[in-house]
Parts: C-alpha cells; structure tokens; sequence
C-alpha cells in the first residue's frame, strides 16, 4: 500500500490557480481494474482507490503518513513559467519573425 503526496496543477479548463493550493494523499491501486462481462462497466474491488485527503502543506501529509505507518512517495511541485507578453510587442520593428499578412 503505496500513498502519493503531491500538490495538484490547475485544469486546462481555468485560467486561475484555485484548487492547486493543497496538498493530496491518495493511494495507488492495488488491484487492476475489471470489465463486467454483462453491462461492461468498469469495475474494481480496490476501495483505497477512492480515498482522497487534503491537506494545506506538504509536511502535514508527510506527518499524517508517517503517523499512520504508510509508505509513501512525494511528488515535488512543479513551478510554472510564465513568459510575460506585451501586446505592443506585435508591432516592433525589431521582431524576430516578420508579419505574414
């Protein structure tokens, strides 16, 4: 039984940072997904799967995992660069690519 501690990263759905500021403790499955012969959903008998905890620091998990004897892995954050552009940038003289219209 294997936990994962990482922060998550914001959805290709938002531009803002909401939801990336906690840190999660899930478990990774134990047993493999099966396909119900009859209606063919997806199906699994390991119930770890679905526990999720949040926690507002990554010390907090790594204290919470080691307090309930679970081996874990921490997954560090990954910082975003984000390149400044400024529109009037479009119109230099200087560009490195010339208009192609």
């Amino acid at each position: 039984m294997v936990a994962r501690i990482y922060s998550p990263s914001k959805t290709a759905m938002q531009s803002g940072t909401a939801k990336t500021n906690n840190w999660v403790l899930e478990f990774n499955p134990q047993a493999p997904k099966s396909i119900d012969p009859l209606m063919g959903y997806t199906s699994s008998s390991d119930m770890k799967q679905q526990i999720k905890l949040k926690f507002s620091t990554k010390e907090e998990a790594v204290a919470y995992a080691t307090r309930k004897q679970i081996t874990y892995r921490v997954d560090e954050e990954s910082t975003r660069k984000h390149r400044r552009t400024v529109y009037s940038d479009n119109f230099r003289f200087d560009r490195l690519s010339p208009w192609t219209h």
